[in-house]
């Protein structure tokens, strides 16, 4: 019989609740809430976490607990990635939100990121391995090679979105001293995964590669190719935010990803030795609630 959790993940560009009926290795999804807080973004400016996404995140996540609550779900895990992890001001942070709206974060490191979003994106990708696991959200892209179950080589780069936007004044259209630049600093990190051990596939997981599927895939076929990545690199850079909204089907936050994903996934394709990559609707989320439901992770409230 299914059992349901939930789990909410305060990311670098959204923080986004799953609640879930898992039967197995099956994790069926009964609410999958975001909001657009561009924590990736505004920490890289600043710093830290303004009071202002305090309070938006504090509201969130209160909404969230009563929401997992309303649909029985046994046990509520909320946890932070890059973003929070880099604030100046995280402790302050979590304690306020765990003050104020009940919830206690679990700040997880990049190695637990990616071995949640490696047992997430196994609901919908068959297993080849071993594989290359690419994860790129606001403040960072975890990249990693599995095999057996296993992460045998894994790197944490600074290459989310928001981060990218905020370091070199990415606007829309781009200048092409800011794609020159953007470029390099994506191929100077990337090379970071150059000694990982071969891989036979890459699998994409996570919001920026959903967006960029969204934008090339309205058919819905999972796999991506070099060259539709190329495009959306070429003419996500020539056109302004609203074409860009009209011409590929996405809002206007997810289609200032579109350039700076693109660019991570055509480098770290390069490194990797791969001309294409599989996309997976799962990811660490589902991971988590596949781990509270093996009795591996402990809520760390309860809903």
């Amino acid at each position: 019989m299914a059992r349901v959790f939930a789990a909410a993940d305060v990311g670098s560009n959204t923080v986004h609740l799953l609640v879930a009926a898992v039967d197995g290795a099956r994790a069926s999804r009964l609410r999958n809430e975001s909001e657009w807080l561009s924590l990736g973004e505004i920490v890289s400016r600043e710093g830290r976490v303004p009071p202002a996404e305090e309070a938006r995140l504090i509201s969130v996540l209160k909404s969230y607990r009563a929401t997992a609550t309303s649909l029985k779900a046994e046990g509520l895990y909320v946890f932070a990635t890059e973003a929070m992890r880099v604030a100046s001001n995280h402790d302050q942070v979590i304690e306020r939100v765990r003050r104020e709206a009940g919830v206690t974060i679990e700040l997880i490191t990049p190695r637990r990121e990616a071995e949640l979003s490696r047992l997430g994106t196994t609901i919908d990708t068959p297993v080849l391995d071993p594989t290359g696991l690419i994860e790129v959200g606001g403040g960072s892209a975890q990249v990693a090679r599995c095999e057996d179950e296993s992460i045998t080589d894994e790197a944490s780069l600074p290459l989310g979105t928001g981060r990218l936007i905020a370091a070199h004044g990415l606007t829309q259209p781009s200048t092409s001293d800011q794609v020159a630049r953007l470029t390099e600093a994506v191929r100077r990190e990337a090379l970071r995964a150059a000694d990982f051990a071969r891989v036979e596939c890459v699998v994409a997981s996570g919001g920026v590669a959903r967006g960029l599927w969204r934008a090339l895939h309205p058919d819905g076929d999972k796999t991506l190719t070099r060259e539709e990545l190329e495009y959306a690199f070429w003419a996500a850079q020539r056109l302004p935010i609203d074409v860009i909204c009209a011409r590929f089907g996405v809002k206007a936050k997810r289609a200032a990803t579109l350039l700076p994903g693109a660019t991570v996934f055509l480098e770290l394709l390069s490194v990797l030795g791969q001309d294409t990559m599989r996309l997976s609707e799962f990811g660490v989320r589902e991971g988590a609630v596949l781990e509270m439901a093996r009795g591996r992770l402990e809520a760390v409230c309860r809903a």
